[in-house]
């Protein structure tokens, strides 16, 4: 007899790994795209993005999923990351080296434990890089937290699809501490990435209007700027604020011309 108790567990859990999101940006080698399609599958996670990959479908993409191809013939294609991470409400990137980065870097633990406790209805994307050079720090300014998995200083060489398996397991062993489903007090959804960067774009351009800012000299306000509002975990609401508040001051200025 099945336990009812048990049926909700599982419920919960599916519902937690499904608001997760694999994203593979430029994968040169399709192997790794079946190697991570079965490193996701054994962890519950099935949703791959796949932004510009050399070459999809594959052969080899489903010889290295090892029975996980139904991810692969549901992986989603997309011409951009902003494009891939259009609907995530957080997005947390990867990198494989020390970086002088203006926000803390984590560890695959914290950020699967922070994942955990984010609104239910908040989807969220662990994206990886390019093979040889990873995210650019243009991929990384879309994010709001960014990991490195703490591997031997020498020799901390992972493959694509070792580094998604151990950030997969860290996110399973998260979702089953809190299973079953404890909802978090406040369910208002963050901002989405598409949410956050047309906020962005609306700051820059109300700051130029005023004279702060000049796109001819940028020096590093933009990055700066991208770090301060993805760092801050916006819901919708606040970002509608925000952009009122800017949208008053742009009418107030035509007002006075």
């Amino acid at each position: 007899m099945t336990n009812p108790a048990e049926n909700t567990a599982d419920q919960a859990l599916s519902e937690r790994l499904g608001r997760l999101r694999i994203v593979l940006v430029e994968t040169s080698h399709p192997g790794n795209i079946g190697a991570t399609a079965r490193a996701m599958k054994t962890m519950g996670l099935k949703r791959l993005a796949l932004v510009n990959p050399r070459e999809f479908p594959s052969a080899a993409a489903t010889a290295n999923a090892s029975g996980a191809d139904d991810i692969l013939h549901v992986a989603s294609r997309h011409e951009s990351l902003a494009e891939a991470i259009a609907d995530c409400g957080m997005v947390v990137g990867t990198t494989a080296r020390p970086r002088y980065l203006e926000w803390p870097v984590e560890s695959p633990r914290a950020m699967a434990q922070a994942v955990m406790t984010l609104p239910s209805n908040t989807h969220c994307a662990l994206v990886f890089g390019r093979e040889q050079s990873g995210l650019s720090n243009e991929e990384l300014a879309l994010c709001q937290r960014v990991i490195r998995i703490p591997t031997d200083e020498t020799f901390s060489s992972l493959n694509l699809a070792q580094a998604v398996q151990i950030c997969a397991y860290e996110l399973r062993l998260a979702a089953l501490a809190e299973a079953p489903l404890k909802l978090a007090t406040d369910q208002e959804p963050l901002a989405t990435a598409k949410e956050t960067a047309d906020a962005i774009e609306h700051l820059l351009r109300v700051m130029e209007r005023v004279e702060f800012y000049n796109p001819a000299r940028p020096k590093r306000l933009p990055d700066r700027l991208h770090r301060l509002i993805n760092r801050s975990d916006l819901k919708r609401s606040e970002v509608r604020i925000l952009r009122g508040f800017l949208t008053a001051i742009e009418e107030l200025g035509q007002a006075r011309a």
